[in-house]
């Protein structure tokens, strides 16, 4: 698939300056066409106008687009990035695109993951990358694909026989999409997860592509984005959004690292349809 064929929206806030992953696609060697999608509540647009010029910052009514969605509560508080995912597929039309890619604006690399590898092996061709993941997309059905991101590896790439272990059936993060098979992402926070847990309970597929990953800046490490709103509500309710999107699925655990939070957990067998073996058929 050529570059031409699809555009890349970077969903950014508040980070004229600082926007890591045009730096990175930019490193990688991409040659496709790159929007910054801003809201209208940016008080720094006109430096994102300075910096990428006029044609390429896209800036969207966020307060018209919150009315428009389930944001999951009554906060009244849009320092999310719910709102630019959604106004993603509107603008992919009004330039005249069929496909698309979403990231976040804090990537620093793109790296192949295979079992065999040995320590980070970098992606120098972009334009091959991404053009390889939209061909696997159009051979699917599925909604949304994504790449891994480099926290599903933690534990190790594989379970000891070459085989991914973590869950293929979620997207987060960066998200390829096609005007023509448009869904919306639900919930102010926690977004990602409740859109793929509450519409895979409902038949659609979403996959993410383990072989290749992104490596991006820690929540709440930078200023501006999404970081404020993580530090206002911590992960409780981040993680209780996505039980109350799909409460028959998802529960909270305790996850642990240097600080004991609360995380969503997800019973897969209640969300996503399973085979069953023919040894059931009667």
């Amino acid at each position: 698939m050529e570059n031409s064929e699809y555009a890349v929206f970077i969903l950014t806030h508040g980070r004229p300056d600082n926007v890591l992953t045009y730096k990175t696609l930019m490193k990688c060697g991409f040659t496709g066409s790159v929007y910054f999608v801003i809201d209208n509540e940016d008080q720094s647009a006109s430096k994102y106008i300075e910096n990428f010029g006029i044609d390429r910052v896209k800036i969207f009514d966020k307060k018209a687009m919150a009315d428009k969605i389930d944001e999951a509560n009554n906060f009244d508080n849009r320092k999310v990035i719910v709102h630019a995912r959604n106004y993603c597929f509107e603008l992919a039309e009004e330039l005249g695109y069929k496909y698309f890619i979403q990231l976040d604006d804090d990537y620093y690399e793109f790296i192949y993951k295979f079992p065999e590898s040995k320590g980070q092996v970098l992606c120098k061709d972009l334009d091959r990358l991404f053009s390889t993941m939209f061909e696997f997309y159009k051979s699917t059905d599925a909604r949304s694909i994504c790449f891994a991101q480099t926290g599903d590896f933690i534990g190790g790439i594989d379970n000891g026989k070459a085989a991914y272990r973590f869950s293929k059936r979620k997207c987060m993060n960066s998200f390829f999409c096609s005007t023509d098979r448009k869904f919306n992402f639900l919930g102010s926070i926690n977004e990602d997860v409740n859109t793929y847990t509450t519409l895979a309970s409902r038949g659609n597929l979403f996959l993410t592509i383990p072989v290749f990953c992104i490596n991006q800046k820690d929540s709440q490490s930078q200023k501006n984005g999404m970081s404020d709103i993580y530090k206002l509500q911590g992960t409780y309710v981040k993680s209780f959004t996505t039980v109350l999107m799909h409460p028959s699925g998802v529960s909270v655990s305790m996850m642990n690292a240097n600080h004991k939070r609360l995380h969503h957990s997800i019973n897969w067998k209640a969300t996503t349809p399973m085979i069953l073996s023919y040894k059931h058929k009667k």
